[in-house]
């Protein structure tokens, strides 16, 4: 099992952040622009853990450096399928985080609910960024 499979399912966002590497690139299934960085990241990632309900895992696929987890979750009432696509590099941390899910409904709910977290995260990622400067 993949350690960040385990710290979801334990539902650890600082296990979930210390598997991260510092320069990670994180694809929203909802945003047009890919997010760069540890610290949006991680605040996506506890974000996420606040807003999904009855998330599970149901698969995991690994080819030495890349790995598939893919996930089901309700989201405002809509369920959806997902996958979260993760590459890991030479130091075993994620370098590169793409999230992908359907149907068409779920992405939609969870688009809104992200939404409504925006400000928190961006609040919760520049709190990291100024406590790494000090």
């Amino acid at each position: 099992m993949h350690p960040f499979r385990q710290a979801v399912e334990a539902r650890d966002g600082a296990a979930m952040a210390a598997l991260l590497a510092d320069d990670v690139v994180f694809t929203s299934p909802v945003a047009y622009k890919p997010y760069p960085g540890k610290p949006v990241t991680a605040a996506i990632l506890r974000a996420v853990l606040r807003v999904f309900e009855d998330f599970r895992y149901v698969r995991e696929i690994a080819d030495g450096a890349d790995h598939a987890l893919v996930f089901e979750a309700t989201v405002s009432g809509k369920r959806f399928t997902g996958c979260d696509f993760l590459h890991t590099n030479a130091d075993g941390l994620i370098d590169d985080f793409m999230v992908m899910v359907r149907p068409l409904s779920g992405a939609t709910a969870l688009a809104e609910v992200m939404a409504a977290q925006f400000e928190r995260i961006s609040q919760e990622a520049a709190a990291q960024i100024a406590g790494r400067s000090e």
